[in-house]
């Protein structure tokens, strides 16, 4: 899977999830979801959630807690994909 296919993928996945909409202009690898998308904690499990179900992984706590920016989490999809 591409680079950009995941990234489309994670922007699709998250927009449900943001509270400030203006974040989603300027998606790129360094977007933290907290602070430029305001997705509170409890729906932060949820991203993941979805993204572990959209690429068909399992993030284990580490990994989730790592997850803080766009690029954290497509690091860490391109690294379960490229291991199973």
């Amino acid at each position: 899977m591409k680079e950009k296919e995941i990234l489309d993928a994670i922007k699709k996945i998250v927009t449900p999830y943001t509270q400030r909409k203006e974040g989603l202009e300027n998606f790129n690898e360094e977007t933290d979801f907290i602070k430029d998308l305001e997705v509170n904690s409890a729906n932060l499990v949820d991203v993941i959630l979805d993204v572990e179900d959209e690429f068909n992984i399992e993030i284990d706590n580490d990994s989730m807690e790592g997850m803080l920016t766009v690029g954290d989490a497509k690091s860490i999809i391109e690294r379960k994909l490229a291991s199973a």
